[in-house]
This record gives structure tokens, C-alpha cells and sequence, in this order.
């Protein structure tokens, strides 16, 4: 072998080595560096680090938050109800040593952390009704299940963020049941408003037949009442009319009788002494 042939064979054995020495961590990054297995040092800090080539290899972990879904279970209540939830776990790595020691992979924290919060969390579901866990205590309930994993997870040198359900629900075969009974009682309130409503109405009818009965009535008397007065005032009119001078009101009558008596196709036949006649036959006693 020639000595540049050699020269460039060193070069790249050097170039190989020196490759092999350095690595690099990003912002997203952890670090562990162990030589044979054994951890050596940790690295959290971003930036361009040494190890031995050939001998020490690096593990790289996540420094972000990590999410673990855990697959939906059946919980019982404290009033003895069943409850499917799927919980939602948050958490990161901060301290990579520990976490390689005791989990030393995200799979296995995944499993291990998904049976902790169901734990955890059937405990807390336990102590809590069906209604109050859908209502208004979800999120302190879920406070204190974040407060107990994060203490059983110190360990494994992960910090959690937060554990949340991410849906709440009965189960499947009890769903139509629930249901059904919530149709029912809606046909029930409805069925309710609908007989209080055409009470109502039957009411409202009746009082307003009794108030026009009232008004026909009143107007009626007063139709009548009108009437009357206005009969005695004509009558009265009469009177004093005929008071003034009889002979012409008599006079008067017996024109307004000819009128509707005698019309142009009309035939009387009367005695000549009759009271019709008077003025007739004897127009000179006429007023």
C-alpha cells in the first residue's frame, strides 16, 4: 500500500471517528449518553455535545408534552351507575436517568401511566354521583386525579401535565333505555302544557261568551229604553199637538188616512155617514 494511499485511509478512520464523537441536541430534545448500557451522563440543554466514538451511544427523548389516549372503560358511580370515559393524560420528560431506569421507553410510560390514571381515576369515580361527574364536579374530580398520578409518576422521572375525560357517557345498551324514559317524560310535560293550555282556552271562550251575552243584553235594554222614550216623546208630540187645535190635528189624521186608504187602483165602498167621509162631504167644516 502506497503512503497516500494510507494517508487517506487514516483520514477517513479519523474523519469516521471524529463523526462519531460529537452529537447534537435540539430545543425538542433530551439527552442520556451510556457507554455498555450504563448511563454515563444526562443532557438537557440544546446545543453541541462530546462522547467517547465507538463505545458510549446517546439515547434521545422527547422534552416536549406527550399525550396519552387510553382506550374508553366502564366506571360504576356512587348511586351504582355505569359510566364509559376515556381519559386523556399530558405529561413530559424531566428527568431522562430516571426515566430510563424505570420505564425506559415511551411505550412502556404510556402503558404504565394509562393503568395508573384508570386506577386513579375509577377510585375518585367511585366517590362521586353519575349526575354531579357530568355536571359541575368534572373538573375538580379531575384536578385531584392529576394531583395522584403525579405523585405515583415522580418516580419514573416524568412530570404530568393534566388528566381530562375526554367524553363522558352511558353505556350503549343502558343509552336507549335512558332515553326512552327522557322521551316519555318530554310526552308527559308536553301532554300537561297542552291539557293546561286548552283549559285556558275553554276559560277564556267561556268568559268571553259570557261578556258578549252581557253586551247584547245591555245593548238590547238600551235599544229598547231608547225606543220607549222615543215612543212617549212622539206620543207626547201628538198630545200637545192635538192639545193646540183637535179640529185640525183631526183634520190632518183624515188626510194622512185618505192617503193610505185610497190609492189609484183602490175601491171603497162605505156608507156616506161615515166619519171618513166628514170632511169630504162637508169640505166648509173643514179647518
Amino acid at each position: 500500500m502506497s503512503t497516500r494511499t494510507l494517508l487517506w485511509v487514516l483520514g477517513a478512520i479519523a474523519l469516521l471517528l471524529g463523526a462519531s464523537s460529537c452529537f447534537v441536541i435540539s430545543e425538542r430534545e433530551l439527552a442520556l449518553v451510556t457507554q455498555f448500557g450504563e448511563p454515563k451522563r444526562t443532557v438537557t440543554s440544546p446545543g453541541l455535545y462530546w462522547k467517547l466514538p465507538l463505545v458510549q451511544e446517546v439515547r434521545r427523548m422527547e422534552s416536549r408534552i406527550l399525550g396519552s389516549h387510553a382506550p374508553p372503560a366502564e366506571y360504576l358511580t356512587l348511586d351504582k351507575k355505569r359510566l364509559v370515559a376515556d381519559p386523556v393524560t399530558r405529561w413530559r420528560i424531566v428527568d431522562p436517568l430516571q426515566f430510563y431506569k424505570t420505564v425506559a421507553s415511551e411505550l412502556e410510560a404510556k402503558a404504565r401511566l394509562d393503568d395508573i390514571v384508570n386506577s386513579e381515576l375509577r377510585q375518585e369515580i367511585a366517590s362521586h354521583e353519575f349526575g354531579k361527574i357530568i355536571g359541575v364536579e368534572r373538573d375538580p374530580l379531575m384536578q385531584v386525579v392529576a394531583n395522584d398520578v403525579r405523585k405515583q409518576t415522580a418516580d419514573f422521572g416524568i412530570l404530568v401535565v393534566d388528566v381530562r375525560i375526554k367524553r363522558a357517557d352511558l353505556p350503549k345498551e343502558v343509552q336507549e333505555s335512558v332515553f326512552a324514559r327522557m322521551r316519555a317524560e318530554r310526552d308527559r310535560v308536553a301532554k300537561q302544557y297542552r291539557s293546561e293550555g286548552e283549559e285556558e282556552a275553554a276559560k277564556l271562550r267561556a268568559d268571553t261568551d259570557k261578556e258578549k251575552t252581557i253586551i247584547l243584553a245591555q245593548a238590547y235594554e238600551e235599544a229598547q229604553t231608547t225606543r220607549g222614550e222615543g215612543d212617549a216623546q212622539g206620543i207626547k208630540i201628538y198630545a200637545d199637538a192635538y192639545g193646540r187645535d183637535p179640529e185640525f190635528f183631526a183634520f190632518t189624521r183624515s188626510l194622512d188616512a185618505y192617503e193610505k186608504a185610497i190609492g189609484g187602483e183602490s175601491t171603497l165602498v162605505l156608507s156616506t155617514g161615515s166619519d171618513l167621509f166628514r170632511y169630504l162631504a162637508n169640505p166648509t167644516k173643514a179647518p
